[in-house]
């Protein structure tokens, strides 16, 4: 049974995995950036700095946030650095344009990425024209998600009813606040890749589907002639 989104009006995506498919593997080209800034940054060898950045992922939402905790980092290259990478591997996506455009009511981004990125991918995609706003890692005072204060400040700068809006992402815990606040959540990818980023699927998830084109295309048509 398909999930009750009649009364959305704000549709809310994450970035990288979500708008398009792992297996395009520009979040594994950030990943090694993530890696090599650690190791320089920390001090340690790559093993162990590798282990510290998941720790500072799981506990903080983001590498960066844990690193301004415990070092003292330059934010702004960090951002620079790692996510000014490639994007060979990503491809257009004029079908997902289409769909997402028909959507009824107002798109976002939400993402802990840079904003250049989002920039940058969405260009690439073709999404840029059909999105009515970004929110990235600098409008988030550099405060990630899943932090409930970054959830409230995105639906304030926008104007947005949470009992109105649904939002797909790929890691689990990132939809908690946004269901305490009242949004519809949809968690997109596969089991093995959730268990990746850690921690549970639980019932603040409305949904889960492997791929996002393929979920929200009857919502896009249903209407249609």
């Amino acid at each position: 049974m398909s999930l009750d989104l009649s009364h959305i009006d704000a549709w809310v995506f994450d970035l990288d995995d979500t708008l398009y498919p792992p297996e395009q593997g520009v979040l594994g080209l950030i990943q090694k950036r993530i890696n090599a800034f650690m190791v320089a940054a920390v001090g340690l060898p790559e093993e162990e700095a590798k282990v510290l950045q998941r720790q500072f992922l799981n506990e903080h939402g983001t590498t960066l946030a844990g690193l301004m905790a415990n070092y003292a980092v330059d934010a702004d290259k960090f951002l620079r650095e790692v996510h000014d990478v490639p994007l060979d591997s990503l491809e257009p996506n004029p079908r997902l344009v289409e769909i997402v455009a028909a959507l009824p009511g107002k798109k976002y981004v939400l993402t802990n990425g840079a904003r250049f990125h989002a920039t940058r991918v969405l260009e690439k995609i073709g999404l840029t024209p059909v999105m009515d706003g970004v929110f990235a890692i600098e409008d988030m005072d550099l405060t990630p998600k899943p932090a409930p204060a970054t959830f409230r400040r995105f639906i304030e700068r926008f104007d947005i009813d949470p009992k109105r809006a649904v939002f797909f992402e790929d890691t689990p815990r990132n939809l908690q606040p946004a269901k305490a606040m009242g949004m519809t959540t949809v968690l997109i990818g596969t089991p093995e890749q959730f268990a990746l980023h850690g921690g549970p699927v639980g019932d603040w998830v409305d949904a889960i589907a492997t791929d996002l084109l393929d979920f929200l295309t009857p919502y896009a048509l249903k209407d249609a002639a």
